[in-house]
């Protein structure tokens, strides 16, 4: 099968279609139960799947019991009782650990089972844990993802899958109950980390000019809810511009499910990849540097709130409404 791209379908029984190869209903668990694997979870429940779930929250448990899922008490559980295990955790660390430690899911699942790596980490990392796999009879599909908490929670991520195409074939309806396309990216354990890297730099790179465009419309008092008309309807109109400035009119800056932390995580990794493959990255270290300041000022923001970083320096603010007006 040619590395290409998967969208959702609903075939006859007789189509052969990654969608409808698998022959029974998967028992699948989720490690991490955040804002983006909340979301992963709420979707394989809804589609039917016996899920079970981890996370060192206590609330975030008790809400994933409350959805349906079940609730495991480590790693090793979720592996002894899965087929398949999706990982979201925050950093290559902790997905090391889940996936390898002695307590981990490689050492409780059994063969033929599948980790798909949904975190988003170090491209060298995710090779270090293919390499960690290897011979261990559980496969690894490499599948950072994209679309943020409302693709996650609404089942419409962009998956960047690197496994062999056998393997997605095998896990085709687990990831499709999370998902709206999946591509294939590459057959290597972090093909898929390398593609996310890629693939911030432009979104930490346009998040970064608009919150830059924001700043100097408020300065020019220009209304946040013409700005937005404009630029969603112009060349320049994207699902990444357009969410970033309704968050900002709106003066929406935390609980928005994009913590700033993760953007700032995931440029450092591509700028990390940059230096080591020695790529000039002017645009996206500036991006780095704006999001740095608004991690520095607001830890707790999301990433839009780098705009008020900007805005106390020039003293004014984007309301979607001119000051006064309902």
């Amino acid at each position: 099968m040619p590395l290409g791209i998967f969208s959702k379908c609903q075939p006859a029984p007789e189509c052969g279609c990654l969608k409808q190869r698998e022959v029974f209903m998967k028992t699948v668990g989720v490690v991490g139960l955040g804002d983006m694997g909340s979301g992963l979870a709420k979707n394989l429940i809804g589609n039917g799947f016996q899920t079970w779930g981890l996370d060192l929250s206590k609330d975030r448990m008790a809400q994933f019991e409350e959805m349906g899922g079940t609730p495991a008490h480590s790693p090793a559980e979720i592996g002894a009782q899965s087929d398949c295990v999706f990982v979201m955790v925050m950093n290559g660390d902790q997905a090391k650990s889940v996936i390898l430690g002695s307590d981990g899911l490689v050492a409780n699942m059994s063969p033929d089972g599948t980790i798909i790596l949904t975190a988003t980490i170090k491209p060298a990392e995710a090779q270090s844990i293919g390499r960690a796999m290897e011979g261990s009879g559980v496969h690894l599909i490499d599948s950072p993802v994209s679309g943020g908490f409302a693709g996650a929670q609404n089942g419409t991520l962009t998956m960047m899958a690197a496994a062999d195409a056998a393997v997605l074939d095998a896990n085709a309806s687990v990831m499709n109950a999370v998902s709206a396309t999946i591509h294939h990216v590459g057959t290597k354990a972090g093909d898929g980390q390398t593609m996310k890297a890629c693939l911030q730099t432009l979104i930490g790179s346009i998040f970064s000019a608009t919150f830059e465009a924001s700043a100097l419309a408020a300065k020019a008092g220009v209304p946040g809810g013409a700005l937005l008309r404009v630029f969603s309807t112009s060349g320049a109109g994207c699902g990444v511009a357009n969410t970033a400035l309704e968050h900002i009119i709106d003066r929406q800056f935390e609980g928005t499910g994009s913590h700033i932390s993760t953007m700032h995580k995931d440029l450092t990794i591509s700028l990390e990849l940059a230096s080591n493959l020695g790529v000039p990255m002017h645009t996206a270290s500036a991006a780095m540097q704006i999001f740095q300041a608004g991690k520095s000022k607001y830890p707790d923001g999301d990433n839009w709130v780098c705009t008020r970083v900007i805005e106390d320096i020039v003293g004014a603010q984007l309301h979607r409404n001119p000051e006064g007006s309902t």
